[in-house]
């Protein structure tokens, strides 16, 4: 029961720091490079990206 909240938790810090990590990229840094901007984004993507992933996952194991 708690491994499984604990599991939920992580997913959903690991999302909210993902969208965070978005938003300061897209806008409060504006007078970074771009190509820098680019691998910020896609990085941010990729945190948001697994968060869905895992929590597919977690649904699947309690359905």
């Amino acid at each position: 029961m708690w491994t499984r909240g604990l599991n939920w938790a992580a997913v959903t810090l690991v999302a909210l720091f993902g969208m965070l990590w978005l938003g300061v990229v897209v806008f409060a840094a504006t007078t970074t490079p771009g190509w820098l901007r680019a691998v910020q984004i896609a990085f941010s993507a990729c945190l948001i990206g697994w968060a869905a992933r895992k929590s597919m996952s977690l649904i699947r194991a309690t359905a």
